[in-house]
Parts: C-alpha cells; sequence; structure tokens
C-alpha cells in the first residue's frame, strides 16, 4: 500500500506542477490583444522556427527554382506585413515558395517562417488570392498559435507522465492509461485548432485589406480550396492540417459585409492580370 501512495504522490506532483506552470505562464498578445498562456518568448520562437525552417523545406522538396517567382511571393508577402497593422509585430517574416507540385498546402512556423507549395499556387488565379494565403499564415504567427500549441502540449505531456506514473503497478495498465490521456490532450488541441483557424481568418483577410488587396481573394481562395478536394490524390493537405469547420466562408462574408456595408471599395485589387504575367509561364 505504502509503494501505491508514492507513486500516486509523485503522480500528483507531476500533474500539479505541469498544470501550475501552464496556467501560470499568461502574456498578452500586442497586436490580437489576447491574453495566452505561452513558455516561450518571441525571440525564442523566432529561433525555433529558423532552425527549423530547411527541414520543413525538405518534407515538400525544398525551394522551388526560380528566383523570378519567389520575389513575386516575397513581394506580395511583405505588402501584407508591412502595410497593414502587421508591421507592428516583432517577427521578421521570410516567405517561402516550396517544389512541390503535388502537395496543396501552406503552413507557417513560429516566429515568422511562411511556406506556401508550388501545388498550392497553380491553383490560383489572382494576387489577392495569394496575399489571402499569406495573410493566414502571417495570422498564425501573429496569434502565436504555435507557442500556444507549445505550451498545451507540454502540459499534456506532464499530465500523461502523471497518469502514467500513478498507474505503473502493473506496467500494461500504466501504458493503457497514458495512451488514453495522450489521445484526450490530442482531441483538446485539435479543437483549439479549428478556433486558430477562425482566428488566422479573421486576422489574415484584416492584413491583406488593409495592404490594399480585395478581400473577394480570401473568399475565393476558400472556394479553390474546397473545389480542390474532388481531385485526383482526395482533399488538399492544406485542409487536412488546417481544419475546416464547414462555415468559414460564411464566417468571411460576414465579417466582410460588416466591415462594407454598402459594398467592397473599387479601389481594392484582385490583380488577376498581373499575376497571370507573372505565375502562369513559371508554374
Amino acid at each position: 500500500m505504502s509503494r501505491l501512495l508514492i507513486r500516486l504522490a509523485i503522480g500528483a506532483i507531476f500533474a500539479v506542477f505541469g498544470m501550475f506552470n501552464y496556467f501560470t505562464n499568461v502574456s498578452e498578445n500586442p497586436i490580437t490583444g489576447e491574453k495566452q498562456r505561452v513558455q516561450l518568448s518571441p525571440q525564442q520562437e523566432v529561433v525555433i522556427g529558423r532552425q527549423s525552417a530547411q527541414q520543413m523545406a525538405a518534407q515538400y522538396g525544398n525551394l522551388y527554382p526560380d528566383r523570378v517567382l519567389q520575389d513575386y511571393v516575397d513581394r506580395v508577402g511583405n505588402r501584407v506585413v508591412e502595410d497593414s497593422t502587421a508591421k507592428n509585430s516583432v517577427y521578421p517574416f521570410e516567405f517561402h515558395l516550396l517544389s512541390d507540385r503535388r502537395t496543396i498546402n501552406a503552413f507557417a512556423l513560429p516566429g515568422g517562417q511562411v511556406f506556401l507549395t508550388a501545388a498550392l499556387l497553380s491553383k490560383l488565379d489572382s494576387e489577392a488570392q495569394l496575399a489571402g494565403v499569406l495573410g493566414h499564415e502571417v495570422g498564425h504567427v501573429i496569434g502565436r498559435h504555435g507557442a500556444e500549441h507549445l505550451a498545451k502540449q507540454q502540459l499534456g505531456s506532464a499530465l500523461v507522465n502523471a497518469v502514467g506514473i500513478a498507474a505503473s503497478d502493473r506496467p500494461g495498465d500504466g501504458r493503457q492509461a497514458a495512451i488514453l490521456a495522450q489521445a484526450v490532450n490530442q482531441m483538446v488541441n485539435l479543437k483549439y485548432g479549428r478556433e486558430d483557424e477562425l482566428e488566422s481568418d479573421r486576422l489574415g483577410l484584416e492584413f491583406m485589406t488593409e495592404a490594399g488587396y480585395s478581400p473577394i481573394g480570401m473568399l475565393e481562395l476558400m472556394k479553390i480550396l474546397n473545389s480542390a478536394r474532388g481531385d485526383v490524390g482526395g482533399q488538399p493537405e492544406f485542409m487536412s492540417t488546417h481544419p475546416n469547420p464547414g462555415n468559414r466562408i460564411a464566417q468571411l462574408q460576414t465579417i466582410i459585409n460588416q466591415e462594407y456595408p454598402n459594398g467592397i471599395p473599387g479601389g481594392l485589387e484582385e490583380d488577376k492580370d498581373r499575376f497571370a504575367q507573372v505565375v502562369a509561364p513559371r508554374i
């Protein structure tokens, strides 16, 4: 009995320490104003992103071997950041076009490393749509979703260890309990990820329109991704790594209607001609 009590006590210590560490690390996001539980500083996020960038690019065939296209992606991405409130963040954004022509995807690492595949770029037909992709990923970085995810993982790991220790009188039982706790932890993270997507949609729409792009580009982007589900090979990777709650287009339309009750101003650009001139011959 004493051995069981000792294991339970150690397990409780692990759980309490993990929960204390998670719930007491709270900071306010200077761009969104949101109170967030994160354990990394923005500087640490930048280091993590830069150290991981090459490895992530290698998973998608490395960088696309066309300087003109890369410069174009840089130009659109930098405009989305520099001509919007995103410029007030501390992150040094870098944009990368990847060689993968089969995987429709875009993603961002903590600290400002943003990627999109050649397969996704080939599906677009306007600069505003490209600005929507990049703005959405910039939203993930500024929303500090990666740092929040890591903090939750660390809490989850502490709770998994606690369950494993407390139930380890029979090794099989402890392993099963730990697996169950890990499954619960993953479900919690998936639910939070859906909220992240909605926030990134909103932030991305804000950044791209502040930079002078039409919000129609973001709506068209979502429709393109939805239609790509029927292509050979199944749904695009973007839709599996960016969970779709099913009403994102409707929510984006609601935001646009609230922002522009008298209609979208004519001065906001879609730039289909410029996009076709630069991208079509090279992708």
